[in-house]
């Protein structure tokens, strides 16, 4: 769910243009990928696959299939219709912010975005039942905190709290719950993991925002570096983070998974230099931290699921 809306300036916003222009298949196509925006689409499928890990039922057969369709439903399709809907929500703002963006410049039409969002909606439910009701309820949900995120009246997105939560728990707790109930009955650890993720995740919604912080006081949007200034909102994104680890470790280690515990230990220790680095200088050092800090706690999901299978 991207975050780039109301920032802007005071002036109203002009007529979005519109466009009846036929576009050829693949233009179409091209066009609705870059909706979608693919670079999203990490974080809730890794979540999903995490979560079929930790369930301890996907091998090396018919359910690596399984595995592959619900990663798909999870990123591309899911992820990418939340994406749609941001941007459609977004488009009278982006117009006078970011003409350049495929809506409010008249590239894509609104036809276009709402036969898009029809067909991807109906693609991920479709899946969604195939796998299970329970995932079904998971991607229900998930669909909820969207329209939540990006739509009046409650547009989330406006409170970094509130956002930074609906985006967390969507594209980690529930893909990784979506994921195990695909495969097994869900237990109360994976759920767990799957929370104290979304929790670490939370604080990882937050690093994309420093660099908007002007934008968004002018624009009365309350990110949590605009709420608490750079220094401390970087301290937050660290601690929050790093909370949600170390209880992960801790829980490993008293379910009886000291070998998982440890790579997620080791992992955690060596985010210490891009933490410290991050505090310093959030709003230069958002690249750095992205690919040092924030892989290495991915990774950690992938440590503690495979745990959990164990």
């Amino acid at each position: 769910m991207s975050d780039t809306s109301d920032r802007t300036s005071l002036t109203a916003p002009s007529p979005l243009p519109v466009t009846d222009r036929p576009q050829s298949r693949w233009s179409w196509l091209h066009n609705s990928i870059q909706l979608m925006k693919p670079v999203t689409w990490f974080a809730p499928t890794w979540a999903f696959m995490c979560g079929a890990i930790a369930s301890g039922a996907v091998g090396w057969n018919e359910s690596i299939g399984r595995l592959l369709l619900g990663m798909f439903m999870a990123g591309p399709i899911l992820c990418g219709l939340s994406q749609v809907v941001n941007d459609y929500a977004d488009r009278e703002v982006d117009a006078i912010n970011e003409p350049h963006r495929l809506i409010p410049s008249g590239q894509v039409s609104l036809r276009h975005v709402y036969i898009l969002t029809a067909v991807l909606t109906w693609i991920g439910t479709s899946i969604a039942l195939f796998l299970g009701r329970e995932v079904a309820f998971f991607v229900a949900l998930g669909l909820l905190f969207a329209l939540a995120y990006s739509l009046r009246p409650i547009r989330g997105k406006r409170n970094g709290w509130i956002g930074n939560a609906l985006v967390a728990i969507s594209y980690e707790g529930l893909a990784w719950m979506a994921g195990h109930a695909a495969f097994a009955p869900l237990t109360g650890e994976s759920v767990t993991i799957a929370l104290l993720y979304s929790l670490g995740a939370h604080g990882i919604m937050t690093v994309n925002d420093f660099k908007s912080m002007k934008g968004d006081t002018l624009m009365g949007i309350r990110s949590i570096p605009v709420q608490y200034g750079k220094v401390m909102a970087a301290r937050m994104v660290v601690i929050t983070m790093g909370v949600a680890q170390i209880a992960v470790i801790g829980l490993l280690y008293h379910w009886g998974h000291p070998v998982a515990a440890t790579v997620v230990f080791l992992l955690l220790a060596a985010q210490s230099i891009p933490n410290a680095r991050f505090i310093r200088d959030p709003e230069h050092n958002e690249v750095f931290f992205n690919a040092t800090a924030i892989m290495l706690y991915v990774w950690g999901m992938l440590a503690a699921a495979i745990g959990l299978a164990a």
